[in-house]
């Protein structure tokens, strides 16, 4: 269960700081209490009761990671767009990732899914929130985290975007094969080569999921850029709605 670490105030067309303590476990079992950082926007038109709002969940890349600095989120995604869109039509939902050594191993799982989840429920019971349209999104560390959080609570998303990420593709297709997936990629991506993203995309797509992949040919690593700038990529999103949970 998470703990409220603040209350959760909204100024609606702003996005605003806030922490929640959620239960965590490390990779040697040992259980403890952590505070997760996280920004917070509501859109212009959002109201505590009436029609409910969809939620997107967006995770940031390494670079972002920090203890001090809750506005490196707003670098890149969605974090920053919302800066100077008050319409946007999600509430986001903006975590912040601790800094860690540089570890491509680390990385690739530095996202804890359980973690994510409880910050979800912490926000979806706090607020004017449709359950049906939950959405996760990420870009290159984030991205990773995306097709991971996706693959271990498929029943809670609508759809997902993972961006210049990846995944363990045999353990993963199944999980994820009942969550709507657009992936992106960049075709000159030297940080992550635009192959994770295609082998994730052929194992959904062998388990019988809703799977595409867009590749940028002449993009490198910041494939992020012209996903996010593209209006069709949350016209899809709002297209997908999951079960009532």
């Amino acid at each position: 269960m998470a703990q409220t670490g603040d209350a959760i105030t909204v100024e609606p067309g702003k996005q605003r700081p806030h922490s929640v303590k959620v239960h965590a476990e490390n990779e040697d079992g040992v259980e403890r209490d952590v505070t997760v950082r996280y920004m917070l926007f509501t859109p212009q038109g959002y109201k505590a009761d009436g029609e409910p709002w969809p939620l997107l969940l967006f995770l940031h890349g390494y670079g972002e990671c920090s203890d001090t600095d809750l506005d490196r989120v707003k670098i890149h995604g969605p974090a920053k767009i919302v800066d100077s869109r008050p319409d946007f039509p999600f509430v986001l939902v903006t975590p912040q990732c601790p800094p860690f050594e540089r570890d491509f191993e680390k990385i690739i799982r530095a996202w804890q899914p359980e973690q994510l989840i409880q910050l979800l429920d912490h926000v979806s019971g706090n607020l004017n929130i449709d359950p049906s349209r939950v959405y996760v999104t990420g870009l290159s560390m984030g991205g990773f985290g995306t097709w991971r959080l996706a693959a271990a609570y498929p029943e809670r998303f609508a759809a997902a975007v993972p961006i210049c990420g990846g995944g363990d593709p045999e353990k993963m297709a199944n999980g994820l094969r009942g969550v709507p997936i657009w992936a992106f990629h960049g075709a000159r991506d030297e940080v992550v080569p635009v192959d994770r993203s295609q082998e994730m995309v052929d194992a959904v797509r062998r388990a019988g999921g809703d799977v595409r992949l867009t590749v940028y040919p002449d993009v490198g690593h910041d494939s992020w850029v012209k996903a996010y700038d593209n209006e069709e990529v949350y016209d899809w999103l709002l297209s997908h709605r999951g079960p009532l949970r």
